[in-house]
């Protein structure tokens, strides 16, 4: 089995592990979640957002759009060789996000989970799909596919902070449950989907040799500053 396949299979398996040890605590997780104090709250409003696909699709497209210009009207070989490297930066984070955008986009409108303001109504575990309506894609957690997908980027391109970017996508993803937007086995399916998308986008990358090579073992690993200029 070739890497990609293989760091697939151990990805899914670990998200269904998760997303079922999760489920059956989902309800109370969530009310526990909201009855935080306000202070915990509040800070989590505020951060939560962070994890929208919007501005991280944005930001990509404009890196890519102003390297592009870059590298098309400079004559200088150094000026020209850091465009295009920022050019494959902007095109990875690009790529990742916008991907997984559409991935859970698709989960959320298939699986249709109604979210936690419905639990009244409808319970932690109905499912109607093909609603059209944001009040039932609750799984996975667009927020945390986001963050997922953006800290895994960078989590692929600097692994020494790795530890850092995990933590980070974890806590948008963990805002998600306290600001009652989401049931905790939503964020793990989210971030989990995140992060297999930064990985697999690596994968395509590093066979053209674009910031990332493969390593002895079959994985992506990024390449050296200087390399990258290569």
């Amino acid at each position: 089995m070739n890497q990609p396949l293989a760091s697939s299979g151990w990805i899914l398996l670990t998200t269904i592990i998760l997303v079922v040890a999760l489920v059956p605590f989902d309800p109370h997780l969530s009310q526990w979640a909201q009855g935080l104090p306000q202070e915990i709250i509040g800070f989590n409003r505020a951060i939560t957002d962070f994890g929208t696909f919007a501005w991280m699709i944005y930001t990509s497209a404009t890196l890519l759009l102003i390297a592009f210009i870059v590298r098309r009207s400079s004559r200088r070989d150094t000026v020209r060789q850091r465009a295009r490297t920022a050019r494959r930066l902007g095109a990875y984070f690009l790529l990742t996000i916008g991907t997984a955008s559409v991935l859970v986009h698709g989960l959320k409108l298939l699986i249709g989970r109604a979210r936690p303001e419905l639990f009244a109504e409808y319970g932690a575990y109905s499912l109607t799909p093909f609603t059209g309506s944001g009040a039932f894609e609750s799984f996975p957690s667009g927020h945390s596919t986001a963050a997922g997908a953006f800290f895994g980027a960078f989590a692929m391109l600097t692994p020494g902070l790795r530890p850092l970017f995990l933590i980070l996508a974890l806590l948008i993803g963990v805002s998600r449950v306290i600001v009652g937007a989401h049931y905790p086995s939503d964020v793990a399916a989210g971030l989990l989907l995140g992060l297999w998308t930064a990985m697999m986008v690596a994968f395509l990358f590093a066979r053209r040799d674009w910031l990332f090579r493969l390593d002895a073992g079959g994985w992506p690993a990024p390449k050296t500053a200087r390399s990258r200029l290569k």
